[in-house]
């Protein structure tokens, strides 16, 4: 049996179809082939920069529509601010600014001369936008001012460039709200908070856990952050999938963004005591194509949502020698494909004859096409279509006649149960602990961990030292080297990590905590709340 698997495995290496690595055995290569073998991404001549091909970008636009729906219905309006900030702007707030500085990519020179002020390119854009806000927003008539822009942003990331998930230059949407009162601010933040699980869960069929980053994790500047975190089985990390920040009136004192209210009767815009605007700011990124590989994706690549597959159900003609019956298994198929097109699917009759069906097969396959139907002479024959599944290989028999209705009635089908399936694997590897030790056993065995807390920043941050070390002793001896932002293999089977943990969110969805429970540090103080911990990408 293992010779035959590695013949198959060298006869598609030969052919350059298929994957030479099992996504269990090197994940960080398994995904280097999957995202190239299948088109989505081509390398460029500067590190960290990559370009995204159509079949990635189409995915993209999937999500941006999605999105881009949702936010509407709340009152959210697009917009496009210049991707330059002058250093006098990017300082204004040192504090928010700060843990992006070693990352901001700057413009010094234009052609052979050196300017005067050298100009940022925008790490992200509250530092752009809120001096418009300023002169926009000068009466309760302004308010609320709800923006988005899609756009790119630069950040010269050194640590482990990955695509979609860790990129110089990476997509995103980008929204900046302000609002009169704080209860309006708090209401948008869960709105789109809720709004970036939906695009995981019913598009992307990734399940998310929604919750509020520890005060050391929030977003530099803001009041709080909140979060959806995504958890990845086979390399035993979990993901920021999105975050939607409040910023308070933080923001809105540095820039001076105020308002007359409505009962206000002075009339003095530049009256002190006016009111301060509630800022919101929150976004979604590329990288949410990069999870959702990770999660679906098999050793032989691509599985894809059919919600957000460039195509969705391609027809693959099994020719004879002779070319006997092709029009006729074209003209089959085309009927098939014409009427599940009509009901909204994208389809793609594939009827080239340079390829045989088995070329076929494994090229759509690892593009992660989600539903294949296959007619060969017999079938015609016999009236009926063979239906192939891409995200568990079944098989079904279909009359001609109901095969175009079947199709679409299994796009349906086949994400609910990719949803299913992820979440099932996710919750087999979420432990609730409630000690240390519990802890340290199932973070080392690549799971999530649910844990009591105390919610102080110095016992996250001993957790956080704590684990690092126990990682890089337990690396070390097993004889393998320490790179603590890397998986490493203890053994020759069993897959072991390193690298610290982290707080990952104090999920909304709070489980009950018996009166008395104790941090699980043993830092010796009362827990508070349940925070979900893990080592992280």
């Amino acid at each position: 049996m293992a010779d035959a698997k590695s013949h198959k495995q060298q006869k598609k290496k030969t052919t350059k179809l298929g994957l030479s690595v099992a996504k269990e055995d090197d994940f960080s290569e398994w995904y280097t082939q999957v995202i190239t073998k299948s088109e989505m991404i081509e390398y460029y001549n500067i590190s960290g920069c990559y370009i995204l091909r159509p079949w990635s970008f189409k995915i993209w636009e999937r999500i941006q529509q999605h999105f881009d729906g949702g936010i509407k219905k709340l009152g959210v309006e697009p917009c496009y601010f210049p991707m330059f900030v002058s250093k006098r702007n990017l300082s204004v707030e040192e504090d928010h600014i700060e843990d992006f500085a070693p990352e901001v990519a700057w413009v010094t020179k234009s052609g052979d001369s050196e300017l005067e002020e050298p100009i940022a390119i925008r790490p992200t854009s509250e530092t752009i936008m809120y001096p418009a806000y300023a002169k926009w927003i000068r009466s309760h008539r302004d308010l609320p001012l709800q923006l988005n822009q899609w756009t790119n942003v630069v950040r010269w990331e050194f640590k482990n460039p990955t695509p979609f998930l860790r990129t110089r230059e990476f997509l995103w949407q980008e929204g900046h709200s302000a609002f009169a009162t704080k209860e309006e601010a708090d209401k948008e933040v869960l709105d789109i908070l809720d709004l970036y699980a939906r695009v995981y869960e019913e598009l992307l069929a990734v399940p998310v856990i929604k919750g509020r980053k520890s005060h050391k994790e929030k977003f530099p500047g803001g009041d709080f952050t909140t979060t959806v975190e995504a958890f990845i089985p086979c390399a035993g990390r979990a993901i920021q999938a999105a975050t939607s920040h409040s910023l308070g009136q933080n923001f809105s004192r540095m820039f001076k963004i105020k308002f007359l209210a409505e009962d206000d009767k002075s009339g003095n815009a530049k009256d002190d005591t006016h009111n301060y605007v509630w800022q919101n700011s929150w976004g979604l990124t590329t990288r949410s194509i990069g999870v959702a590989v990770m999660v679906h994706g098999d050793n032989q690549g691509l599985v894809l949502p059919p919600r957000v597959a460039p195509i969705q159900l391609v027809g693959v003609p099994i020719y004879v020698k002779d070319g006997a019956l092709g029009s006729v298994m074209d003209d089959a198929l085309r009927k098939i494909l014409d009427e599940a097109e009509k009901s909204g699917l994208r389809v793609k009759l594939d009827d080239r004859t340079d390829k045989n069906p088995g070329w076929k097969y494994n090229y759509y396959e690892q593009r992660g096409v989600p539903l294949r139907v296959e007619i060969g002479s017999r079938d015609l024959e016999a009236g009926k279509c063979v239906l192939v599944r891409r995200d568990n290989g079944a098989r079904e028999d279909c009359t001609l006649e109901q095969a175009g209705a079947r199709c679409v009635e299994l796009m349906d089908v086949i994400q609910a149960d990719m949803l299913d399936r992820a979440r099932q694997e996710r919750d087999s590897r979420l432990a609730v602990v409630w000690t240390w030790d519990e802890f340290v056993e199932e973070l080392m065995a690549g799971n999530m961990v649910l844990a009591p807390w105390s919610l102080t920043t110095k016992s996250e941050e001993w957790v956080k030292d704590e684990t690092k070390r126990i990682s890089e002793e337990r690396a070390a001896s097993a004889g393998k080297g320490v790179d603590a932002d890397q998986e490493t293999n203890a053994d020759g089977e069993s897959k072991k990590l390193t690298g610290a943990a982290k707080t990952l969110c104090i999920p909304f969805n709070q489980p009950p905590m018996p009166e008395g429970t104790m941090c699980f540090t043993g830092c010796g103080e009362p827990a508070k709340e349940w925070c979900l911990w893990g080592r992280s990408f």
